[in-house]
């Protein structure tokens, strides 16, 4: 039997996932919000459904028909996850040991005061976004633990990559140099997320959590000091957190202040990190941009 991956939400790293296993030959289905997303999913070879808060797919039973494996990375709302509200016994259904991976965040543990937390670690989040996604991850192993799924769940710190990074907030225009003392952030490569979850599917643990995350966690204002310094830059002027006008939603990532330990995912799946600093994982990116800028494809 061949493979076959649905993913709920077809979005940044999810794509490059499907991208991944579609180069491996598998079949790959997914939603997306927008039926106007449609021809961009067919074009890298994804099978496109609608699938929106509230909006079920329509013809769930089509789209997980002879699937193997199903990515989550459609995010929690107000009432809960939305691929189990209006999908659960579509997903209990599925074959025995069924692959399930859901793509969570770090947010889940809160608040360390800068101290190192690993998956053995309470879940203490500190926000609604963090207890949504807390309660979505034991919804996800309720479900793979009642139906013999074998559910894993990828706690990914903040994502970057391909025209999404520091190098573009730079230029831009949009970067700031936010300063709260202490305050450190871990970050992963979109690169590492997709070697992750593909070593998962290669070696299997139902009910496992795995951090997501460089080597690296660092203060924000050294990740936009640092692209500067690439780009050739002057670096903004620091602002102290205290006083900076942020809006809610930026103000947030400041609750929490932590470093994520990622032994977990080396050990139990060899993942061995392309990029484990920052500082590697935007050197790369400006080298890929200068690439492309002089015409050379680079690597396949």
């Amino acid at each position: 039997m061949s493979n076959k991956l649905f993913c709920f939400g077809t979005g940044f790293s999810a794509r490059l996932i499907a991208r991944k296993l579609r180069a491996e030959g598998w079949e790959v289905a997914g939603t997306t919000r927008s039926t106007d997303k449609f021809d961009a999913l067919i074009a890298e070879g994804i099978t496109p459904f609608q699938f929106a808060d509230g909006v079920a797919v329509a013809n769930i039973a089509d789209a997980l028909r002879g699937v193997t494996h199903v990515l989550v990375s459609a995010p929690p709302g107000g009432n809960g996850d939305p691929v189990l509200n209006l999908h659960r016994a579509n997903l209990a259904a599925l074959p025995a040991q069924t692959w399930v991976g859901y793509l969570s965040t770090t947010g889940v543990y809160g608040d360390r005061n800068g101290g190192n937390v690993d998956e053995d670690g309470e879940l203490l989040p500190s926000g609604k976004r963090g207890r949504r996604r807390v309660a979505a991850e034991k919804a996800w192993f309720d479900l793979g633990a009642r139906h013999d799924l074998c559910v894993q769940s990828f706690r990914l710190a903040g994502i970057y990559g391909p025209g999404r990074n520091a190098l573009e907030t730079v230029r831009s225009g949009r970067a700031r140099r936010i300063v709260k003392p202490g305050q450190v952030f871990s970050r992963i490569h979109v690169d590492d997320i997709a070697q992750t979850v593909l070593a998962s599917i290669a070696r299997p643990h139902a009910g496992a959590a795995y951090n997501v995350c460089d080597d690296d966690a660092a203060p924000p204002q050294d990740v936009i000091a640092y692209a500067c310094g690439l780009l050739g830059m002057d670096p903004p002027a620091e602002e102290d957190f205290a006083t900076a006008v942020l809006s809610p939603m930026a103000a947030s990532f400041y609750e929490d202040n932590k470093r994520v330990e990622n032994g977990r995912m080396k050990r139990e799946l060899g993942v061995n990190l392309r990029y484990n600093s920052y500082q590697a994982g935007l050197q790369a990116l400006l080298d890929d941009i200068l690439r492309k800028s002089t015409g050379d494809p680079g690597e396949n």
